[in-house]
């Protein structure tokens, strides 16, 4: 990296669907750049993410207070706000990737922090190309997040600790509600989670139990086919056995003709298949085939906001990749994106190290098929080790009339300096 004469600004901004802890790696971006004045100035953040940079909507983050910044490690959501956007490729949306360094141009901006996912990651691998054919110096990384835990190179996602721990624990609890019922009433309880290709959520279920016949009783991942008449057998040896079953059910669970068992027929912003529902298609086969009453439940927003039971790990880890990130834009490296490393699982040590954007750019890391029972329907012991410790410890907000307390922040805008308007 060339040297600075002064500072530069930084760009931040937040992609896709947000997490409990994503404003934690937002904290550690902020306050990580406060205290490199000499070669970042203002940290600006993108409001509604990167669509905040393609219209010069930006967030002036200088002005929220240092408490203001340290309370993001204890609020859930995207505090800047987020949004599912995809830029294509270079040759498809040039003009929108050029619009981007325009922007940066126009506000000095030197650095850009892209927190997001596998398409997030190649959009800041993108734009670091085309700063670099343009011959203008911009330092890209990415600050790892999402709660599909499906980036690859990274033990695990900043994000994914807190919903594995959300949906362990609803599960746990629920089991409870049935089993206590279950001679009179509801004999099947179906909970749809997240992971519409990875089925590391739908995992995380099986930590709710340990003991033969132990809740969940039948998980159901993307990465094993789902044949309708051996899950019936299923439950219905469940149901004989314990007097109830407790199906955990990914989103993303395909026919044998790879089709979506809940596709509704629609696409989202990203040209995915819309989900239409796992849960009730799953209900619905119960009810026809063995006529069990039946229970349903989807995790949906509730899973990935809830920072009241949020891993402790989780939340240090996601300040760290923050921190991470700033630490290695000062060094001057670029196109990077820190990752956490494993050192040992029992005690968890875990440390931080760095990977190549294009490494990780649309890549998805799937449940490896060790980690699935060799019927499909569990997670082994080898699931359990890499799990368990993702999901220890407690770092609850601050609660005041018995609700929690999260930050409001003032996000004053900065004032745009280009004529020319940009449509999203």
């Amino acid at each position: 990296m060339k040297k600075q004469t002064k500072p530069r600004n930084a760009f931040y901004a937040q992609s896709g669907g947000v997490t409990a802890v994503i404003n934690a790696s937002a904290a550690g971006v902020i306050e990580t750049a406060r205290k490199h004045r000499r070669v970042i100035g203002k940290v600006y953040a993108g409001r509604a993410g990167i669509v905040g940079a393609l219209t010069e909507d930006l967030i002036d983050t200088s002005k929220e207070s240092a408490a203001d910044i340290r309370a993001l490690r204890h609020t859930p959501a995207g505090a800047f706000g987020s949004a599912r956007y995809k830029l294509m490729g270079l040759d498809q949306d040039r003009a929108k990737y050029e619009r981007l360094i325009e922007v940066f141009r126009a506000h000095d901006i030197g650095f850009f922090f892209y927190n997001g996912g596998n398409d997030s990651m190649d959009t800041a691998a993108k734009v670091s190309a085309l700063s670099e054919e343009l011959g203008y110096p911009l330092t890209c990384i990415g600050v790892p997040k999402t709660v599909d835990n499906d980036l690859p190179h990274t033990d695990c996602c900043p994000g994914f600790g807190s919903v594995a721990k959300y949906v362990a624990v609803s599960v746990r609890e629920a089991a409870l509600d049935i089993a206590s019922m279950a001679r009179t009433s509801t004999k099947v309880f179906i909970m749809e989670v997240m992971g519409r290709h990875a089925g590391w959520i739908a995992a995380a279920g099986g930590l709710a139990g340990k003991k033969p016949g132990s809740a969940p009783h039948i998980i159901l991942f993307p990465e094993i086919t789902f044949e309708r008449e051996r899950f019936l057998a299923r439950v219905k040896e469940c149901v004989a056995s314990y007097g109830f079953c407790v199906i955990v059910v990914s989103e993303g669970v395909k026919n044998p003709d790879g089709t979506f068992l809940a596709e509704a027929g629609t696409k989202d912003a990203f040209g995915h298949a819309q989900l239409g529902g796992a849960a009730p298609e799953v209900a619905r086969l119960v009810k026809e085939g063995l006529g069990y009453k039946y229970h349903w439940a989807v995790a949906d927003y509730l899973q990935r906001a809830a920072r009241h039971i949020a891993s402790k790990t989780d939340v240090e880890q996601a300040y760290a990749m923050g921190k991470a990130a700033v630490e290695l834009a000062v060094k001057g490296r670029n196109g990077m994106m820190p990752v956490i490393v494993r050192k040992r699982a029992k005690p968890y040590r875990w440390v931080v190290g760095e990977v190549p954007l294009t490494s990780v750019a649309n890549q998805e890391k799937m449940v490896p098929r060790d980690f699935i029972t060799a019927d499909g329907f569990g997670i082994t012991a080898a699931a359990r080790r890499y799990l368990e410790p993702l999901i220890v410890g407690e770092a609850p907000p601050p609660f005041k009339d018995g609700l929690p307390v999260y930050v409001q922040l003032k996000l004053k805008p900065v004032r745009r300096r280009l004529k020319t308007e940009f449509k999203v």
